[in-house]
């Protein structure tokens, strides 16, 4: 493997990796179960076999992006929303060494002991005064008066900083998720368009293989959701007989319910794990799905699908480096016009068809807004899946939006670029407006 191939693959798997629940409320609860683990360590914790109890306060601030992102999501097993309940399981059973599956060890005991903490008034989340986009400081108190802290900035497993009392631990940076590997960003990787084809075209299977993980793990949750009645079950109703003479029997009505059926799922509160794109297992699920549809109902070699899955995954990487990890702009934007180019490429499409794919996508649904992570996520969901498989088909037809409508250049970068500038800049007046809506309900 050459030294450029080892980069890329760095990059996919550091920004492609299981989590468990939203990955918004599930960063909370990673924070609180590091500050737990510091007072264990400090031998503040009578005993090892402690347990969380009255004795005990939690404090979290967050970001307003956290905020909305983490209001109205189920959080795993425990039919409840929000982030009061997300701290009090990172304090009870979440352990750091499961990174974004913090929650893996979540058990009805568990679930029991952080409702009595949230009813007991243990567990106060406030909003931070901070310029970052993800941010999350949790403080867990001690009745004898000792206290640890962790923070998580810019990335959802990115641990910058932990203290014990009063003193900086020497802990900075990467202690749960090594989320920015030698201090990369997407960005300083470079990648292209054509460099990312180029990539998942040449690199050798075996070296790619892992990717293959994103197909088991979200195939599961697509299964999941479509047996079970999660959320606004989307999915399950786009593949219901009921509704088969609205939504019919080809492939992409079927894309459509596997995607969204995932996300009912996980949106909902199910206890499986998603694999996750950029801090996002929506976005994760929504970039992989329709590409594990096609493969499924064409017969795509584990080869192919590999191949799909990384050019998928790595266009999504790419585009949303411009963007930030939370923004006004709804991911699934981001997820489905990775997903258009898996499909185009499966189907044999061009370097061009696959920019024109990009191009249709932008010209499209650039726009639609984030207004937090909840069940009705299902439904952006299935509205991005639709929307690719447009571009696709379009795309592979030889039609491509002109470079004089709205925000589309002839370059496919500066297109991009375009893109990212409307999402972090041009909208967060939105994205303030949205979250002040949401808080004043």
């Amino acid at each position: 493997m050459n030294s450029r191939e080892s980069e890329i693959i760095e990059l996919i798997k550091k920004e492609v990796k299981p989590a468990l629940g939203c990955t918004e409320p599930i960063a909370v609860a990673l924070a609180v179960a590091k500050a737990v683990e510091i007072l264990q360590e400090k031998c503040i914790c009578p005993h090892p076999g402690w347990r969380m109890d009255a004795d005990f306060s939690i404090q979290v601030e967050v970001s307003g992006n956290i905020l909305k992102n983490g209001m109205g999501v189920g959080i795993p097993g425990t039919g409840m929303v929000g982030l009061h309940i997300a701290s009090a399981l990172g304090a009870v059973c979440g352990k750091t060494e499961y990174r974004l599956e913090v929650l893996h060890d979540l058990n009805a005991d568990a679930i029991d002991r952080a409702k009595e903490l949230v009813a007991g008034g243990k567990v106060i989340v406030k909003l931070a005064d901070t310029s970052h986009k993800l941010y999350v400081k949790a403080c867990v108190s001690t009745e004898k008066g000792h206290k640890a802290s962790a923070l998580i900035e810019d990335d959802h497993d990115n641990i910058v900083e932990t203290w014990f009392d009063d003193t900086v631990l020497k802990c900075a940076g990467t202690e749960a998720g090594n989320a920015e590997e030698g201090g990369k960003s997407t960005l300083d990787y470079h990648l292209t368009v054509r460099e990312i084809l180029d990539f998942a075209s040449t690199v050798p299977f075996e070296n790619i293989r892992f990717i293959l993980e994103s197909k088991d793990m979200n195939l599961a949750l697509a299964h999941e959701g479509l047996e079970s009645s999660y959320g606004m079950r989307v999915g399950h109703t786009i593949l219901s007989e009921k509704y088969r003479p609205v939504f019919g029997t080809d492939f992409m009505s079927y894309a459509m319910a596997m995607t969204a059926a995932a996300s009912d799922a996980r949106m909902a509160g199910c206890t499986l794990p998603a694999m996750s794109n950029s801090g996002s297992g929506n976005q994760g699920i929504t970039v992989t799905m329709p590409v594990i549809a096609y493969s499924l109902k064409y017969d795509v070699s584990d080869e192919q699908l590999a191949r799909a899955l990384a050019l998928s995954h790595l266009v999504a990487i790419h585009i949303k480096g411009y963007l930030g990890k939370l923004s006004a702009l709804c991911g699934c934007v981001i997820a489905s016009t990775g997903a258009a180019c898996g499909i185009v490429y499966l189907r044999g499409g061009s370097y061009e068809q696959i920019c024109s794919a990009i191009k249709n996508m932008i010209g499209n649904i650039t726009g639609m807004v984030c207004d937090g992570a909840k069940v009705g996520c299902a439904l952006k969901v299935a509205s991005g899946v639709s929307c690719a498989l447009q571009s696709a088909v379009l795309a592979m037809e030889g039609i491509c939006i002109s470079e004089s409508d709205g925000i589309i250049e002839k370059d496919i970068e500066k297109t991009i670029r375009n893109l990212g500038e409307i999402g972090s800049k041009g909208m967060q007046s939105t994205d303030n407006m949205i979250l002040d809506i949401m808080v004043c309900k």
